[in-house]
């Protein structure tokens, strides 16, 4: 089933036209509608000291100047996609901070496409945590543009992460409307001795016929690693030129606190490939 609404969120950072141009392509492909939702930060400024008066002018200022950022990025936005050619699509302003605001919309969307946290470029409509925030509790997957790097494809070569687990799976199954497309699709099991009841005799054979009869063209990997998983996979997608990695985002959330697995948080901090994650 293909992605029929796909959002993405914009805002003044450099790398917003690239997330653009990457989720228009998507979309493109498979005639979905193009959302892309600016965010103000507005909540988290208003609430988060309870002395601040709405009537304040110093805050009316700030304020302001929030929603001047959040207007450029929807104009920019809009002539983007114009000059792409998206046959469909639409632009908005949520009175929130990125995890909120993007956060509700992406419960109407299939696809979500966000940046990497850059700490090098703060913002003040989005919080450090956000790309966790949204893996924990969108309910959809999430498509990580790094902050650095020119990809001239995204999921032509994908490679998948697989460990058999709850959040593979899901991240597997959302993501085949892109897996579909794909020239080569390459399955990647590190340490499959480590949970032999969860891979059987041949480690990957069962998902790879899964992934067959969706048509997609796939191969299978068996790695044995002593190291770090995360980097393992980073080595492994520069090894075979891999240009999306798909894997599950583990973790919880307590409160605002994400706390996530080794292999999320390495990937998270280290990618150097766009990254689809589903929890």
């Amino acid at each position: 089933m293909p992605y029929k609404t796909i959002l993405v969120h914009i805002d003044e950072s450099e790398r917003s036209n690239f997330r653009v141009r990457v989720a228009a392509e998507i979309a493109m492909c498979d005639e979905a509608h193009l959302v892309g939702t600016a965010v103000t930060g507005v909540s988290r400024f208003i609430y988060q000291d309870g002395n601040i008066s709405a009537n304040d002018p110093n805050l009316t200022i700030h304020l302001s100047y929030l929603r001047e950022r959040a207007e450029k990025a929807v104009d920019s936005f809009n002539q983007q996609a114009q000059a792409i050619g998206v046959n469909s699509f639409e632009s908005m302003i949520a009175n929130d901070e990125a995890g909120g605001g993007i956060g509700l919309q992406a419960r109407y969307s299939d696809l979500v496409v966000i940046g990497q946290t850059n700490r090098d470029e703060p913002s003040p409509s989005v919080l450090p945590d956000f790309p966790e925030y949204l893996i924990m509790n969108s309910g959809r997957p999430i498509l990580i543009i790094p902050y650095v790097g020119d990809f001239t494809t995204v999921g032509k070569r994908p490679l998948i992460a697989w460990d058999a687990s709850r959040e593979s799976t899901r991240a597997i199954t959302d993501a085949i409307p892109l897996l579909r497309r794909a020239d080569l699709v390459q399955v990647a099991i590190f340490n499959p001795k480590s949970v032999p009841d969860s891979h059987g005799e041949q480690p990957g054979a069962d998902i790879a016929l899964y992934l067959a009869r969706h048509g997609v063209k796939v191969e299978v990997g068996v790695h044995k690693t002593s190291t770090d998983i995360g980097n393992a996979l980073l080595s492994l997608a520069h090894d075979l030129d891999s240009d999306m990695l798909v894997m599950g985002g583990y973790g919880h959330s307590r409160f605002r606190e994400m706390i996530m697995g080794g292999v999320t948080r390495t990937i998270l901090q280290s990618m150097t490939v766009p990254v689809l994650m589903s929890h």
